[in-house]
């Protein structure tokens, strides 16, 4: 069998496996709702997140302006965000071994006729962080990137819970 015959055949049955496993790629979440009223400010991380990830799936178009609310089908309510820096870990002088980062973002969506469509929720992400003071300035950054990569997370499991809504 020659060698383009034998990659052929082999792309093929890789093809037919993981068609028959169900393997699929994530598509853009169809959401019951087209337009959502979101006080989150514009500026704010989470806020250009959330927004950039609902509008992009075409279907959803996210308003801002408060004079506009009437407009939308849901509101969406940010009710907290706290940033946490625990200490869970020290060296035996007693000097700071190991962090934990903590991301506690609470929400809620209702509709314009106030029924609650996700209840007051809370979603709490965590990361933990060694520490080392001769490397302070690194840590700061790598602190950063990890509250980005939380935000990240953040986002993503607040759209799949705004999918999750099946009728308003």
């Amino acid at each position: 069998m020659s060698t383009t015959r034998r990659t052929v055949l082999t792309s093929a049955c890789t093809a037919a496996l993981l068609a028959g496993c169900g393997f699929e790629l994530r598509k853009a979440p169809n959401y019951a709702f087209s337009t959502l009223f979101s006080s989150i400010p514009e500026n704010a991380p989470i806020g250009a997140k959330l927004r950039r990830g609902l509008e992009s799936s075409g279907h959803v178009r996210v308003i801002s302006d408060p004079k506009q609310i009437e407009n939308a089908q849901v509101i969406y309510e940010q009710l907290s965000e706290l940033r946490e820096k625990i200490i869970v870990g020290r060296t035996a002088t007693g000097a700071i071994r190991e962090f934990q980062l903590r991301l506690r973002y609470r929400f809620r969506l209702r509709t314009q006729g106030g029924k609650e469509l996700i209840p007051d929720s809370e979603i709490v992400l965590t990361r933990d962080i060694n520490f080392n003071e001769t490397g302070a300035l690194s840590k700061e950054y790598e602190e950063a990137l990890l509250y980005r990569d939380m935000e990240n997370d953040l986002v993503q499991q607040i759209q799949r819970r705004l999918a999750a809504v099946r009728e308003l």
